[in-house]
């Protein structure tokens, strides 16, 4: 046992609409990651990232645990989790509080106060807190500081991003999670775990864009800066351009599927080699046509969250897809003509070794973001998460008889 003590073992959990992926990974003392596990289940409880299925939920993630348990031979007992949907919610704030310091110096705990003053906001019943993001700090006037500590000061101010959720939403997901027997470490964004497996420091700091085209919804996330500017999650996602097609072409889903992925290659498409069960020969002008009608709807929705933050054609790092949609034949065109951005598509920033080539695929962006989320904060997640359980059993205990 003295082995999994020098090294630290991490599990993520991506539930999405369409596939729940879960990756074990092992860090040693010097911090590089390696894949030890990882799996990929169909999900059929969720619809735009949200569940709607409980027992179809869990039984999936347990089937994705079940996988990564026997290839490893350890029990997944903790993850970080990913959280979608459009109920997620962005919004700034900001927090002032007064040095404490007779000195004037700034300390831990005036950055904690200001930050708690940012939050201290009011909100529906139904709705929750679940992160608040730093972005800048200004002490007296002076603004864009990173890190306030140890500088000096009267009156110290935060810059804050804000993300909130749906309560009930959350619930049922901790209640799938939990029931599979997974304690969540901390629910993390899909995009904000996704930008932190894609981006790097040079795009965040130009000001980009990621976008993660999921079956269901499609997250984004924009930066500048260093900073994040804003994120939001939109209730359509690529599958519903694989719909489209099936009953454009009069198709199955599968063909449809295929197709979607395949069709740029070839002028036109003889349905007939992709499944004997189907006949006809399809133009690429009528597939573009499909297509672009979902893709021009979705983009659409991207330019106006753009507009909202004053960023629309102005973030020179352009835009980064990742997801299961970045995968679609001639996406990046399609990207450049309705967003006017340079498009790349995402790949990984971490130098990972792994036990499947798939983890380099764009879909694995989020599962593999939340490994390297986990890599820099296990320690103090797993001490706020036990310390909670704890302080739970102690209240427990007291009602008690």
């Amino acid at each position: 046992m003295s082995f999994l003590k020098k090294e630290q073992i991490i599990n993520s959990l991506d539930i999405g609409t369409s596939f729940i992926r879960l990756i074990t990974a092992k860090a040693g003392e010097d911090k590089k990651l390696q894949i030890i596990g990882m799996s990929q289940t169909t999900s059929n409880g969720l619809r735009k990232g949200v569940v709607i299925d409980i027992e179809e939920t869990v039984k999936a993630i347990n089937a994705a645990k079940d996988i990564v348990e026997r290839a490893t031979g350890i029990p997944v007992e903790n993850a970080y989790v990913n959280l979608s949907g459009s109920h997620i919610s962005a919004h700034p704030s900001k927090g002032t509080v007064a040095v404490s310091r007779a000195d004037g110096e700034v300390s831990k705990e005036d950055v904690e106060r200001a930050i708690n003053a940012a939050q201290a906001i009011s909100l529906p019943l139904n709705r929750e807190i679940l992160q608040v993001i730093p972005r800048t700090f200004s002490i007296d006037g002076q603004n864009n500081i990173k890190y306030p500590v140890g500088m000096n000061g009267v009156r110290l101010e935060v810059d804050v991003l804000i993300v909130e959720v749906s309560t009930p939403i959350l619930k049922n997901l901790t209640k799938c999670v939990n029931q599979a027997g997974i304690n969540i470490l901390k629910f993390i964004p899909s995009p904000l775990a996704a930008s932190q497996s894609i981006l790097n420091k040079r795009q965040k700091e130009l000001g980009a864009i990621l976008i993660d085209l999921g079956a269901g919804t499609t997250s984004l996330a924009v930066f500048e800066e260093g900073n994040i500017l804003h994120l939001s999650v939109l209730p359509i996602g690529n599958a519903y351009i694989t719909n489209d097609l099936a009953i454009g072409l009069k198709t199955s889903i599968d063909v449809a599927e295929r197709v979607k992925l395949e069709y740029a290659k070839k002028d036109q498409i003889d349905l007939s080699k992709i499944s004997s069960e189907e006949e006809g020969i399809v133009s690429k002008e009528k597939i573009d046509h499909i297509i672009e009608a979902r893709l021009s709807e979705i983009f659409t929705m991207v330019n106006k969250e753009l507009k909202k933050i004053d960023r629309q054609k102005l973030l020179p790092a352009g835009v980064v897809l990742v997801g299961g949609g970045a995968k679609m034949a001639n996406i990046i065109e399609m990207a450049k003509e309705y967003l006017a951005l340079p498009v790349k598509i995402g790949c990984l920033q971490s130098d990972l070794k792994s036990v499947a080539d798939e983890v380099s695929d764009p879909r694995f962006a989020t599962a593999v973001g939340l490994i390297l989320y986990g890599l820099e904060h296990e320690e103090s997640d797993k001490k706020t998460h036990f310390g909670l359980i704890n302080k739970s059993i102690k209240i427990l205990r007291n009602l008690l008889p």
